[in-house]
């Protein structure tokens, strides 16, 4: 039986992608937008068309971009692990690089759902007919859903609870490896996610950070390197069988 092989990523892996973060310093997004104009649901619900055109330009940035070599020995890694991918990521990378088991816990940017009120804490409705696919077009100003309520992104706003995360919880109890890559668990309930792993599971955790103060706060071998080739070398460590996560190391 394959050994199961989690993965939670974050803005970091797409990033090598082009794709901007939020958060980067330098680049990330909310130093050009002010996130409780564009990414919550009082911003929704006050200019749908401004939080439309935020959407609809990250989702051409999406589009354009194409799954890096992180994203593609991931999808690999299924030839030897049974492995499940959870994302923060709104993008389809992971999916078009191959991954068929890819949990995405903030939504998804090619996908628009109904903004009837409720709806991000009832299940029912987060599937077909309310949950629709979305192109380049994106979603037009006033555009309806089948149910008469105008079209939201499939994003997660800000302060909205976040229906997979039950699931994702599930899933790491399940995993003997877990990698952490591109994301600094400073978001939650994200980032609580590594406390839900199973005594005897194996933590890696890939960033480039020199003094990373999250890689000593739970048991997990930090590799020091960016996702391309941080991902390559942690699949390479399980291919030896060569790993000790009793003890912070940087590689």
């Amino acid at each position: 039986m394959k050994k199961k092989l989690v993965i939670l990523s974050g803005a970091g892996i797409s990033a090598e992608s082009g794709i901007r973060t939020f958060r980067d310093s330098a680049d990330g997004l909310w130093n050009e937008f002010k996130i409780h104009e564009v990414c919550t649901a009082d911003a929704w619900n006050t200019n749908p068309t401004l939080v439309n055109d935020f959407y609809n330009m990250r989702r051409i940035d999406v589009l354009n971009a194409e799954p890096n070599r992180a994203h593609i020995a991931l999808a690999k890694a299924e030839e030897d692990f049974d492995v499940q991918i959870i994302t923060t990521n709104v993008d389809d990378l992971h999916e078009r690089a191959g991954s068929t088991n890819v949990l995405h816990l903030h939504g998804h940017l090619l996908k628009a759902r109904t903004s009837r009120e409720g709806v991000g804490s009832l299940p029912d409705y987060l599937v077909e007919p309310f949950i629709v696919p979305v192109g380049q077009e994106g979603i037009k100003p006033m555009q309806e859903a089948s149910d008469g309520h105008l079209l939201r992104p499939h994003i997660v706003f800000c302060e909205e609870d976040v229906p997979n995360m039950s699931n994702a919880i599930d899933i790491v109890k399940t995993a003997d490896v877990l990698i952490v890559v591109g994301t600094s668990l400073n978001v939650y309930p994200a980032a609580s996610l590594v406390w839900y792993v199973k005594d005897g599971c194996k933590v890696f955790y890939v960033d480039p950070t020199e003094d990373l103060d999250v890689a000593l706060s739970f048991p997990c071998q930090h590799i020091k390197a960016p996702a391309t080739s941080g991902i390559s070398k942690v699949l390479n460590i399980l291919a030896e069988g060569n790993f000790n996560v009793n003890k912070e190391t940087k590689t």
